[in-house]
């Protein structure tokens, strides 16, 4: 079995090799509804297709497909991560699932959420940066970011501490109303070490502007 669940969503993506560099040989792709518009130029053929097919035509092809009803509470996407832990994935790379419509993207970032309550870990990549949902483990980002981020979109989010940044944190608290831990930088020749009491963050490591 593939190590890793690799989520493509429709949403516009320009650098295709920086995304691509994130791939694993073995990845088992599930491209969501109009993310087949980006299969030939990742050059990874779809191991399932998902979709309600609304933006996109059903290719009807030999490639299992899951077809979903057009009214449904889950999007393509958060149906495509539900699928991929139902398959036993523990890992999920989501690509193609941010920029455009920011509802969507919103809601894209809180699979990341799931992911995390299920004891599954995600990375959403983009042109600029990858994302990730961390909690009680530490987490680390090299100084080859120029920038990273922590955001609270769960709720709780205490006891952080930073380590080897421009602006350390000790027994912080990252608050919904208030973006403390936006657009942070790691210390030249060091590595930023990030550590969560209580709750979870979003972590943003920006590879470029």
């Amino acid at each position: 079995m593939a190590n890793r669940c690799v989520i493509v969503g429709a949403a516009k993506i320009k650098r295709y090799a920086a995304v691509k560099a994130y791939f694993r040989d073995d990845d088992f792709f599930i491209y969501c509804d109009a993310g087949l518009k980006h299969e030939e130029r990742f050059d990874r053929p779809a191991d399932l297709i998902i979709g309600d097919f609304d933006s996109a035509k059903n290719p009807d092809r030999s490639t299992e497909t899951i077809v979903l009803p057009h009214e449904k509470d889950d999007t393509d996407t958060f149906f495509a991560a539900k699928e991929g832990i139902k398959r036993g994935f523990d890992e999920f790379l989501l690509v193609g699932v941010t920029g455009g419509r920011l509802d969507h993207t919103l809601g894209n970032a809180a699979i990341l959420t799931m992911l995390s309550n299920n004891d599954k870990h995600g990375v959403i990549v983009d042109d600029y940066s990858e994302i990730e949902m961390i909690s009680d483990k530490p987490a680390y980002v090299s100084d080859k970011y120029p920038y990273f981020s922590l955001l609270n979109i769960t709720g709780v989010c205490r006891g952080v501490r930073v380590k080897n940044a421009l602006y350390p944190l000790d027994n912080a608290e990252l608050k919904t109303d208030f973006p403390l831990g936006v657009s942070n930088e790691v210390i030249k020749g060091k590595t930023a070490e990030i550590k969560i009491g209580e709750g979870k963050a979003l972590l943003v490591r920006v590879r470029e502007e």
